[in-house]
């Protein structure tokens, strides 16, 4: 525990990948007092034209009241 599910645009390079997974691996675990071990990280790759449908959808619009940090963007958000 945890499993960190970053979705984001297509683009990135593996090193950019590597490098936040790194750190979020770290602050994890130094924030929280776990092992880093116990710590993984994934990256699901979400075309922008299928972003609303399949991300802010379902996970940010339809669970607003439980983000820690919301985007500024979005319908009413603007």
């Amino acid at each position: 525990m945890p499993h960190v599910i970053i979705k984001l645009w297509p683009g990135k390079s593996d090193e950019q990948k590597a490098q936040l997974s790194e750190a979020i691996t770290a602050s994890f675990a130094q924030i929280m007092g776990s092992k880093e071990s116990s710590v993984s990280v994934a990256f699901e790759e979400v075309p922008s034209d299928q972003w609303m449908d399949q991300v802010y959808g379902p996970d940010i619009q339809a669970k607003w009241d439980s983000l820690q940090k919301p985007p500024g963007y979005g319908p009413g958000r603007e």
